[in-house]
């Protein structure tokens, strides 16, 4: 299913396409790899993977971790390692992984895979504010476009 807007805003968008499925509880993310995706050597910008796993990472794990659901959470750094060159067509897979969420952060990490094969890891830390930022609303949305 393609992602929606779901009020995530504007920048991301330049970026899209992106697909999600749920897969037993958890959120898994994906895109094909298309020309305005691509540097000037023909293969994914690594700015496109960066907003992909920053946008990902949030929105997965507001997803499947029910108390951190009234809320978005705001990147606070984020660091991604570039394993491989992910050529145009391919299809780019990403599942995200919460590590620990304490009151004030959560540490999560994400890894893309092409074919099965290693193609980033990121690894990320998250703001968890401490009222309503509308993740609740982001989440029962996700779940009612998916059937789940």
């Amino acid at each position: 299913m393609e992602l929606p807007a779901l009020g995530l805003g504007g920048f991301d968008a330049l970026a899209r396409p992106w697909f999600l499925k749920d897969e037993d509880g958890s959120l898994v993310g994906g895109f094909r790899v298309m020309p305005h995706m691509a540097n000037p050597n023909g293969v994914c910008h690594g700015g496109m993977l960066a907003t992909f796993c920053d946008v990902h990472m949030s929105v997965a794990t507001v997803y499947r971790h029910a108390e951190l659901a009234p809320r978005l959470l705001p990147t606070v750094s984020l660091s991604l390692d570039y394993l491989q060159p992910i050529p145009l067509g391919a299809w780019v897979q990403g599942r995200a992984q919460l590590l620990r969420a304490g009151r004030r952060l959560a540490f999560i990490q994400e890894l893309l895979t092409v074919d099965g094969v290693p193609a980033v890891r990121a690894s990320g830390t998250f703001s968890v504010p401490s009222a309503d930022t509308g993740g609740d609303e982001m989440r029962r949305r996700l779940r009612g476009l998916l059937g789940t």
